[in-house]
């Protein structure tokens, strides 16, 4: 840590703290997160999911994990620094982005996530605080929840934040894939036109009741497993009549709602892969389409493929140059960890400049609205390099503790207000509830990531 000098601590979270720091070599302005529990192994530190996911992947879009350093059994992220994310971009903004930028930002996201997916992995906890920003580039951060595509289920207790978690997660389903991904980045979208989130549900059961108000509530011939999920932990959906998008989100083009309506989707098997979403018709003008390509009917709906793959990666180039290629195998780890003593007070560095991505090839099974703006509950913290979500239920709030039925419907004891196109009535405050805040806006355009 001796070659880093620290400028000013920027964040500091249950798991660790974030500094912005300057690398005396280079000159680098870094982010460094300084984890608060103790590693007393240098196996242990490589093992950590948010490690063994990044050492695998070298993409613009997701933000680049430098070096992991043990020294004196305290771990250290070395990240590349980012302006700010998302979330503090949204927060004060009282004018929406214009649907160019919407565009920009989630082509981008998009990018990330396929070759995410494609090479076995998904975020698991995708939020606009997790997309960080400088200038028009946008990179997907915070891998701590990151899991293996093909890993056996079932999956440890889902703790991503509430409002961009899908159904089949609130429902407790054991078996859940990359389609939690695209559900969040429907959710997401959303709230870019709007300033305001999508379902912001207090507890998993009003959350079901939010989307079911936006959506409809699911039928058995719309998503026949979803009913099966709710029966087995003696849930009954509310029955609730849905809105259109386009009158939640007045102004914005048919394209946009189009995408974010299948992103949405109930069924997970219905909702587009992030290769597909690349290929509709809102990201028309990203990039330019031959004619014959244009004319196959594998465009509509295919998986992930190499030739694809490379198709999107040429064309996206246009769009951002010296951005968008994904590099080939190289190498992992370097020798430092052969090198270096495991004794305590040792420094041991992990360099991840030339980082593993071995291809997984592993095709993909096809696993969009308006609130007020407000904060929920969660750390006083910048995110983006922490892994503790906001919007984390507490026990008391499962599902299972619930038999709504016909007893009383899910929003009880209070049913919001009919909802109008811009939110909720009667309701001011943008953000109000949004723990996500942080101590003045000094912290704006300046994170963490």
């Amino acid at each position: 840590m001796e070659r880093y000098t620290v400028i000013k601590e920027v964040g500091n979270g249950t798991f660790g703290n974030v500094w912005r720091a300057l690398s005396k070599q280079s000159g680098e302005v870094v982010a460094i997160k300084r984890m608060k529990k103790k590693y007393y192994s240098w196996e242990e530190c490589i093992n950590l999911r948010e490690v063994k996911s990044l050492r695998k992947m070298s993409h613009p879009n997701i933000v680049k994990l430098k070096e992991v350093i043990r020294e004196n059994d305290i771990l250290y992220f070395v990240f590349e620094y980012m302006e700010c994310n998302l979330y503090q971009l949204m927060k004060d903004r009282q004018i929406p982005f214009l649907e160019a930028e919407v565009r920009n930002w989630c082509f981008q996201v998009f990018q990330g996530l396929a070759y995410t997916h494609q090479r076995g992995y998904f975020h698991r906890d995708l939020k606009p605080e997790n997309l960080l920003v400088s200038k028009d580039v946008i990179k997907i951060a915070d891998f701590g929840l990151a899991r293996e595509i093909n890993s056996q289920p079932p999956f440890t207790e889902y703790v991503s934040t509430r409002w961009y978690r899908a159904p089949e997660v609130l429902l407790q389903s054991p078996i859940y894939g990359p389609p939690v991904d695209m559900w969040a980045m429907g959710a997401i979208m959303a709230e870019l036109f709007t300033l305001r989130p999508l379902f912001p549900g207090s507890s998993e059961a009003d959350e079901i009741y939010k989307i079911c108000r936006v959506l409809g509530s699911p039928t058995k011939s719309l998503w026949p497993e979803g009913l099966e999920l709710a029966r087995d932990i003696n849930y009954q959906f509310p029955q609730v009549a849905g809105v259109h998008l386009s009158m939640l989100m007045p102004g914005v083009s048919e394209d946009a709602i189009n995408l974010i309506a299948s992103l949405c989707s109930w069924d997970p098997s219905k909702r587009p892969t992030a290769m597909e979403a690349l290929q509709h018709p809102f990201f028309q003008s990203c990039f330019y389409i031959p004619p014959s390509l244009r004319s196959r009917p594998a465009l509509a709906r295919t998986p992930p493929s190499v030739g694809t793959k490379g198709f999107l990666e040429q064309k996206s180039g246009r769009i951002y140059p010296g951005h968008l290629s994904i590099p080939k195998p190289i190498n992992g780890f370097s020798s430092a960890k052969a090198q270096a003593s495991l004794t305590s007070g040792v420094q041991r560095k992990l360099d991840l400049n030339n980082q593993d991505v071995t291809k997984n090839n592993n095709n993909q099974k096809n696993y969009v609205l308006l609130q007020p703006k407000y904060r929920p509950p969660g750390m006083n913290a910048p995110p983006g390099y922490f892994g503790k979500p906001r919007g984390v239920s507490d026990a008391t709030e499962k599902l299972t503790n619930l038999s709504l039925g016909s007893v009383r419907p899910i929003a009880k004891p209070s049913v919001p207000p009919p909802m109008k196109a811009g939110g909720w009535h009667n309701q001011s405050d943008l953000f109000a509830g949004r723990s996500e805040e942080f101590p003045g806006r000094s912290y704006i355009r300046k994170v963490v990531g």
